[in-house]
C-alpha cells in the first residue's frame, strides 16, 4: 500500500506510543538491543483508525493479511468501486454504465475485425458508433451519479482500443491501394502514438471547463471515420497528410471548444450548416473539420495577445 509521507509518521506514532504503553521503548541496534528494531506489526484496526480519508471514496478498508519479503504480516486494503452507499440501484447504474463503456469497446474491436476482412464501411459505422457509446457512458455516469475513478480508468482503456487502434487501423484499411503502403503506416502510427500521448495526459491534467488541450480522441476518430465513410475525395497524399495533421492535433497544446459549447451556436448557424449538407456534404463536412481545427490556434493567439 503507497503511503503518504504524513501517513507514515502516524503509523511510526502508532507503534511507538504502543510499545511505549506496554512500558518499552524500541531497541538501537548495537546500543540497545543486539538485532534490528523490535516492534510489533499494527493491527488492521490500528491501520483504519489512521488511514487517510477520501470524501468521495470514504476510508481505506483493510481487508486480509499477506506476507511481505521478511516474512511478515502486512495489511492488504481494497478501495471501493463504487463511490457512496452501494445500493441496489446504485449497483444497477453501475453495471449499465460500464456496460456502455465495454461496448464502445466490443465495437472497437469489432471494426478493427472488419477493416480486415475488407469490409470498410461497415468498420467506418462501428466507429461511428464508438463514439457515440463513449459519449453516452459519460453522460449516463453523471446522470445516475455512479462516476467513479474505476470508470474513469475504463472508459480511457476504452478509448484507447477504440479510437487508437481501432480508428488508425480503419483509416490504413481504407487508403491501401491508393498511396504508398509505408506512408499509410506511418501516418496510422502517428495517430495510435499520439491517441495514447493524448489520454495519458488527459488522465493527469487539471480539467477545464470550457476547452480541451489539444483536438479529442473522440472528434479525431469521428472526423476519420466520417472521412472513410462519405468518401470525402482527395488525393492519397493529401489524406495522408490530413490524417497525420489530427494526429498531431491531439497531442498540440491548442485549446479547442468542447461539444457542449458548440451546441450553443446560433440557429442560423446550424441552419447553414444543414443546408450546406443538404447541397453538398462532402464539402461541408471538410469546411467544419476545418474550421475546427483553425480555431485552436486561432484561439491560443488571442489568449496571448490578452496576456
Amino acid at each position: 500500500m503507497r503511503r503518504s509521507g504524513t501517513f507514515a509518521r502516524q503509523v511510526l506514532l502508532v507503534r511507538v506510543g504502543r510499545r511505549s504503553r506496554d512500558g518499552h521503548r524500541p531497541g538501537r541496534p548495537g546500543i540497545d538491543s543486539p538485532g534490528r528494531f523490535d516492534i510489533d506489526p499494527l493491527t488492521a484496526a490500528e491501520i483504519a483508525a489512521i488511514a487517510p480519508i477520501s470524501p468521495a471514496i470514504g476510508p481505506v478498508r483493510p481487508t486480509s493479511v499477506e506476507p511481505d519479503a521478511t516474512g511478515s504480516g502486512v495489511d492488504a486494503v481494497t478501495v471501493p468501486l463504487l463511490p457512496g452507499t452501494p445500493t441496489a440501484a446504485r449497483r444497477a447504474s453501475f453495471v449499465l454504465v460500464n456496460a456502455t463503456t465495454l461496448t464502445s469497446l466490443t465495437l472497437g474491436l469489432t471494426a478493427i475485425i472488419l477493416a480486415m476482412e475488407g469490409d470498410v464501411r461497415m468498420a467506418a459505422f462501428c466507429l461511428i458508433a464508438c463514439v457515440i457509446f463513449d459519449g453516452l457512458d459519460g453522460a449516463l455516469a453523471r446522470r445516475l451519479g455512479v462516476a467513479s475513478p474505476f470508470g474513469a480508468q475504463m472508459d480511457s482503456l476504452a478509448d484507447m482500443c477504440s479510437f487508437g487502434l481501432a480508428a488508425p487501423v480503419v483509416v490504413y484499411a481504407s487508403l491501401a491501394g491508393s498511396v504508398a503502403t509505408p506512408a499509410a503506416a506511418v501516418a496510422c502510427a502517428l495517430v495510435a502514438a499520439c491517441a495514447a500521448i493524448r489520454l495519458a495526459r488527459f488522465n493527469v491534467s487539471p480539467k477545464d471547463g470550457g476547452f480541451f488541450t489539444g483536438v479529442p480522441t473522440t472528434l479525431a476518430a469521428a472526423v476519420l471515420g466520417l472521412g472513410v465513410l462519405i468518401e470525402v475525395p482527395m488525393p492519397g497524399g493529401v489524406q495522408v497528410a490530413v490524417v497525420a495533421l489530427l494526429a498531431f492535433a491531439m497531442v498540440s497544446s491548442f485549446p479547442y471548444v468542447k461539444l457542449a459549447q458548440l451546441l450553443r451556436l446560433p440557429p442560423w448557424l446550424w441552419a447553414m450548416l444543414v443546408v450546406g449538407a443538404l447541397i453538398d456534404v462532402r464539402l461541408t463536412f471538410g469546411l467544419i473539420v476545418l474550421a475546427y481545427l483553425s480555431s485552436g490556434p486561432l484561439l491560443w493567439l488571442h489568449r496571448r495577445r490578452a496576456i
